[in-house]
């Protein structure tokens, strides 16, 4: 915290991503789906370390909400 800083946080205007991240975490029960998917997740071993199971919940809630598209895995189905 800087003297800048220190008093003036109630007067900032929160921004969207803040308000979104409120939102999601409102409307999304996260401990729930953490519960039900983190048995079948995979672990940590050889290899590569998979992603955190919430930051990867995270991302796949997004490109739902937003309607984004993996442009990768659309370029591989429309190969086969």
């Amino acid at each position: 915290m800087t003297l800048a800083t220190v008093g003036f946080e109630r007067y900032s205007k929160p921004t969207r991503r803040a308000a979104f991240l409120a939102e999601m975490n409102r409307v999304v029960p996260w401990r729930a789906l953490c519960a039900l998917i983190e048995p079948v997740y995979p672990k940590a071993g050889k290899g590569r370390a998979p992603v955190g199971l919430e930051r990867m919940l995270g991302i796949y809630f997004l490109q739902q909400w937003f309607n984004l598209s993996d442009r990768g895995r659309r370029r591989r189905c429309m190969i086969r």
